[in-house]
């Protein structure tokens, strides 16, 4: 990353974010870093319904400047000073995250906060009497195994790599899989992007979707999340934290039988992005799913 990567740029509601070259992508839409991170991630996932929690685990995927965890923890301690918090967050660029703090990007924070989210960017290690937090480095493919594997079980996941376009390898099957199985029984993952490959992985991944309310641009966020007594595929039940949520429109679920649905693949979890994309754009000519535009062209979606 360059130097421009870690220019502060002010968003609508005042809270400011980075402009990644590498990618061509803002961390965050011009809405607002802060507003976004409450509204895509904090609420969908009902931590806030959840204030009676004496503990509460975060698995926040793409941690970057750090704002998913800081707002839910703002959050969740405004209405239950007392949990216990847990999180663990992944990485790729430590050079990030200290540069949301070095950029004094939270500099309207509680203090407290602030030291919390300091420490971890730079020694990636918290522990406080209300609050663990790990940092870890490295491709989340490789790091995601190791939170299975230690038994972590969210409450809340927030999945939050550059669009999948950017950043196939963080979206394939195989990856969401392995993102699933970290996730509580009644726990939610929530992501910004309603891409029909993205959505199409989290129900191969046995979740059940619904979609977030749109923030900072017309298209909606998904919500994911285990449907205890019936399929994934299947009409979601009372048993579901996301019967609270907005199920898909008919055109989202024709959406899913699109050849936009077909999902990024990456078996063995080593793939450049390169190669990951010619292997779906190869299985998307090979498919007899509906052309997608044609769906576009039906629900008057046609740019």
């Amino acid at each position: 990353m360059t130097n421009q990567d870690f220019t502060p740029r002010e968003t609508a509601d005042g809270s400011k974010t980075f402009f990644s070259e590498e990618f061509n992508e803002s961390f965050h839409s011009h809405f607002g870093a802060k507003q976004e991170s409450y509204f895509k991630y904090v609420v969908p996932t009902l931590l806030i319904e959840k204030r009676y929690s004496k503990v509460l685990r975060l698995l926040d995927v793409c941690y970057g400047l750090g704002y998913n965890t800081a707002t839910a923890i703002e959050k969740i301690w405004q209405v239950n000073p007392k949990c216990y918090i847990e999180v663990i967050a992944l990485e790729l660029n430590p050079k990030v995250p200290q540069a949301a703090i070095e950029h004094q990007l939270f500099e309207n924070w509680n203090a407290n906060l602030i030291d919390n989210l300091t420490k971890l960017a730079f020694e990636h290690r918290v522990q406080t009497e209300f609050l663990k937090a790990t940092l870890v480095i490295g491709d989340a493919r490789d790091k995601i195994n190791q939170v299975y594997q230690s038994g972590f079980k969210a409450d809340a996941i927030f999945l939050d790599p550059f669009s999948p376009p950017q950043c196939p390898h963080l979206w394939t099957i195989e990856f969401l899989q392995l993102v699933s199985q970290c996730l509580q029984v009644d726990g939610l993952l929530a992501t910004y992007s309603c891409a029909a490959a993205v959505r199409t992985a989290l129900l191969n991944a046995q979740l059940s979707i619904a979609s977030t309310s749109p923030v900072g641009r017309k298209a909606p966020g998904t919500v994911a999340g285990f449907n205890p007594s019936s399929d994934a595929n299947t009409e979601i039940d009372l048993d579901s934290p996301l019967h609270l949520l907005p199920p898909l429109s008919q055109s989202e679920k024709e959406h899913l039988q699109t050849r936009a649905a077909v999902p990024y693949r990456d078996p063995k979890l080593i793939d450049s992005p390169e190669a990951i994309i010619k292997r779906r754009k190869l299985e998307q000519q090979a498919s007899d799913l509906e052309p997608t535009s044609r769906w576009r062209k039906r629900w008057f979606l046609v740019n």
